[in-house]
């Protein structure tokens, strides 16, 4: 079959590869759509993915094809999307709930062969059957919701909260749409690049700005979050907390990047600094908040590019054009 193949450092391109087989408690899915990710950048870049070469893509969907001796919930023509999150569920971060942490944290597209291919096996309990309204391609989108949903059960937001977002790509824009229905009082979104902002306030942000100087919120916000996994972004955003508010990375950073913080101000004015990887119990609420309209994938999907135009599709990505660009086999 055709596939996306990191090869090495800096180097991606599309080859044969193997058809892949299903163990006994997987399925083979015939891949309609894959989205590409900032964690794909960092595969690249030689992060994330212990070995290399790789077949990228952990955001995807599509139809079961061949299923494992041992599978009854699926049959061949079923369509799904997949979690690609792989877990021990024996280390002490499995056993504790904290799955996304798992000391053999491993997830398909990243540590194994994932859905930039025509085919891709999946674990059966990985996979989430799709209603009839719900476009194949589109569903490649609920990994990603996934994730968001998971920033916001780390948040616990409050109604009435005032938000910024730095990032307006396509994780700041689901931010956007989940914080609205959080009962936030006013979502402010703060990106350089003017296209991706508009569409922030197409999908209704309160404030939209290139700088977070240009809103006007002397006070600070009660969550800020960061979307972007740029230092700058994130030195910036640290300063913008409001008292007793919360900071939240959820933009994924290069492993180099650092920041520096005020401990006093943290101290005197209880600001909390925390953290979300991943999805952690949130892709079956992802994909019900997914079919029940949460957003709109006309609006979040930018590009679908032919499987071909892989290494195309990821230049395209890493220079911030678009929104979510997907690849179809």
């Amino acid at each position: 079959m055709k596939a996306a193949i990191i090869e090495s450092v800096g180097s991606a391109v599309v080859g044969e590869v193997p058809d892949p087989t299903p163990g006994p408690r997987d399925v083979v899915v015939e891949v309609a759509a894959c989205g590409l990710c900032g964690t794909d950048l960092h595969i690249l870049q030689g992060e994330f993915a212990p070995t290399l070469p790789v077949v990228p893509g952990h955001e995807f969907a599509g139809t079961v094809v061949a299923t494992g001796a041992d599978v009854t919930e699926l049959r061949a023509g079923d369509r799904v999307a997949v979690d690609p999150s792989l877990y021990c569920h024996e280390c002490r971060q499995c056993r504790s709930g904290h799955n996304n942490l798992c000391d053999r944290w491993a997830a398909i597209g990243v540590t194994r062969a994932g859905g930039a291919a025509q085919y891709a096996v999946a674990p059966v309990a990985n996979c989430v059957r799709l209603p009839e309204h719900v476009r194949t391609q589109d569903a490649a989108l609920i990994e990603p919701l996934s994730c968001a949903v998971r920033g916001y059960d780390v948040l616990r937001a409050r109604l009435g909260a005032h938000i910024l977002i730095y990032g307006s790509g396509t994780m700041g824009l689901m931010m956007l749409e989940l914080a609205k229905r959080t009962g936030a009082a006013g979502v402010d979104v703060v990106d350089l690049n003017p296209e991706r902002l508009a569409t922030a306030v197409r999908l209704g942000a309160s404030g939209s700005a290139g700088s977070a100087d240009e809103l006007d919120r002397p006070q600070g916000w009660d969550v800020v979050i960061d979307a972007t996994g740029s230092a700058a972004a994130i030195q910036d955003g640290i300063g913008r907390v409001a008292k007793a508010g919360t900071f939240l990375q959820f933009g994924v950073a290069d492993y180099a990047t650092r920041v520096t913080i005020d401990p006093y101000r943290i101290y005197n004015q209880e600001i909390t600094i925390t953290g979300s990887m991943a999805v952690l119990h949130s892709y079956e609420r992802a994909a019900e908040l997914f079919a029940a309209g949460v957003l709109d994938p006309d609006v979040f999907i930018s590009d679908r590019l032919p499987l071909a135009q892989y290494p195309e599709a990821l230049s395209r990505f890493a220079s911030g054009q678009g929104r979510k660009i997907l690849v179809v086999p």
